[in-house]
């Protein structure tokens, strides 16, 4: 459902919106009972989407808390919806872990795994799937097929052979979603996250129909410091193209930026054109030498979480190099010591790497784009009618703008190694989604990919695909190519190696 304009982006993008007016506007005297009525503004007279509209406030109250970077309230005891909101009513950094939660109220419990005929059972006469069925629980009743749940062991083979596909699967689509089996149930059936398992990719929370799950969220405290007057800088995401409309050039979106309060705008590609060249120097030094058997890469922070945590023997070829939204960051603060730094783009697990302890003092904020056109929202700023701004790009290199698709990471270092290491053969392999990444990365821990540069995303298409973008992925996609063949250069200049932002 990713770049579906679905009731379910309405709602968190209705809950962002009322979040960031309150940020923007209240003062802390009316504050709780501001928040407490959020709720009620978003769920008037009727319920729209669920049974009642007791259900549907429920739902929303746990979305203005986790809005706030706050966690879930207890369901078996009485909590104000804005109990210990005071830690997060700041104008800097809150982030409650852990990042990803399912909303148990709004979980429809579905059927993690299992196997049901359909109407489309046609009673035929050579009933196959009662003939592969290694366990003899197909039942056959009035000449249609009924399959015995106690008896089943999900091995699929009757689903296979149905001439008329009239067994479905039953799965959760957060289970299907995820690609490391972090999704499992509590007592009542409802899904729940395994915290250990998870990578906070957020392709469950993109997935799930009901919009039972959701990420923390910053957008608070940013809006409070932007109210404020603090010194605050954005660094955005290439992936930013189409998000906000077709015809929402950088100038507009930076005009829109400042207008919110942003002092100054920057490129995130212009961090990844120094990732490129570093990243090629690592290659040509270290694996096509032999010191290093691979290269993983390590902008995509589920990648990289995800070859830390299940392939820690893999740890010494994650890349070293700084990730495109730190390099920037620093660049950044090199230049002003005293900026606060957002980053914004369309990755929800981006906000768990600018809470790593290395990377804190560099990212101050993370927000996604679905959490920006809130804010726009709630200032009633629209992008699209802004003049642009005089100062437009920071005209960052087609190589660091491709960044944001699968491959495009890969691609973009290959591009360097050519350019500068004429000499040295290139070898790529690149996976999308985490499925496909634990294999990449188990033929690896094989001796399978020897030499290679493997690039991990961890959302299918890459980040123009993630889980804070509001656009199609096909749509932003064609607009990323236009803005990739606007860039001056092609390949970033090889002197940025000799960038030190350590």
């Amino acid at each position: 459902m990713r770049g579906l304009d679905t009731p379910i982006r309405k709602i968190r993008r209705e809950v962002f919106r009322e979040i960031a007016a309150v940020a923007f506007e209240s003062d802390q005297d009316h504050f709780k009972a501001e928040i407490e009525a959020i709720p009620y503004r978003i769920v008037q007279e009727r319920a729209q989407y669920r049974d009642s509209i007791y259900r549907e406030r429920a739902v929303a109250s746990e979305r203005v808390r986790l809005a706030m970077g706050m966690s879930l309230r207890p369901e078996n005891k009485a909590v104000h919806i804005t109990a210990g909101m005071e830690k997060s009513n700041i104008d800097e950094k809150y982030y409650e872990p852990p990042l990803m939660q399912v909303i148990p109220s709004a979980c429809d419990a579905c059927e993690p795994n299992s196997y049901v005929v359909s109407d489309m059972c046609r009673g035929c006469v050579a009933h196959p799937c009662r003939q592969v069925c290694p366990k003899d629980a197909i039942i056959i009743k009035k000449g249609k097929s009924i399959i015995d749940q106690e008896k089943c062991i999900r091995c699929g083979k009757c689903k296979q052979i149905c001439p008329y596909d009239a067994i479905s699967k039953m799965e959760r689509p957060c289970a299907r979603a995820c690609g490391v089996d972090a999704i499992e149930s509590d007592q009542l059936g409802r899904a729940k996250i395994n915290t250990e398992k998870c990578v906070s990719c957020g392709m469950c929370m993109v997935s799930c129909p009901f919009g039972a799950i959701s990420d923390k969220s910053q957008i608070f405290q940013l809006c409070k410091a932007l109210r404020e007057g603090q010194y605050i800088v954005a660094e955005v995401a290439p992936a930013h193209v189409g998000q906000f409309g077709k015809n929402v050039s950088y100038g507009k979106l930076k005009a829109a930026l400042m207008a919110l309060g942003f002092r100054d705008v920057y490129e995130v590609a212009l961090g990844a054109d120094i990732g490129a060249v570093a990243e090629a120097h690592h290659y040509a030094e270290k694996v096509v030498t032999g010191e290093l058997p691979f290269l993983l890469t390590s902008c995509c922070p589920s990648w990289s979480m995800l070859a830390k945590k299940y392939f820690p023997d893999l740890v010494d070829s994650v890349s070293q190099e700084l990730t495109p939204m730190v390099a920037t960051a620093r660049s950044i603060k090199r230049k002003s010591p005293n900026a606060h730094v957002v980053f914004i783009g369309p990755c929800a697990s981006k906000k768990l790497e600018a809470s790593r302890r290395t990377v804190r003092s560099d990212v101050d904020f993370v927000i996604t784009f679905e959490e920006l056109l809130g804010m726009f929202d709630a200032k009633g700023i629209h992008p699209e009618e802004m003049e642009p701004a005089a100062e437009g790009l920071n005209d960052a290199t087609a190589a660091g703008r491709g960044y944001a698709v699968a491959g495009g990471v890969a691609d973009a270092i290959r591009q360097c190694v050519e350019e500068y290491y004429p000499d040295v053969p290139v070898k790529i392999e690149h996976a999308e989604g985490l499925a496909d990444c634990k294999k990449a990365l188990t033929l690896a821990k094989a001796g399978k990919m020897k030499g290679c540069l493997i690039e991990g995303m961890g959302c299918p298409g890459g980040c123009m695909a993630g889980a804070g973008t509001n656009a199609p992925i096909k749509t932003a996609a064609a607009q990323l190519k236009k803005f990739k063949e606007e860039s001056q250069w092609k390949v970033p200049p090889e002197d940025l190696l000799e960038l030190h932002l350590d």
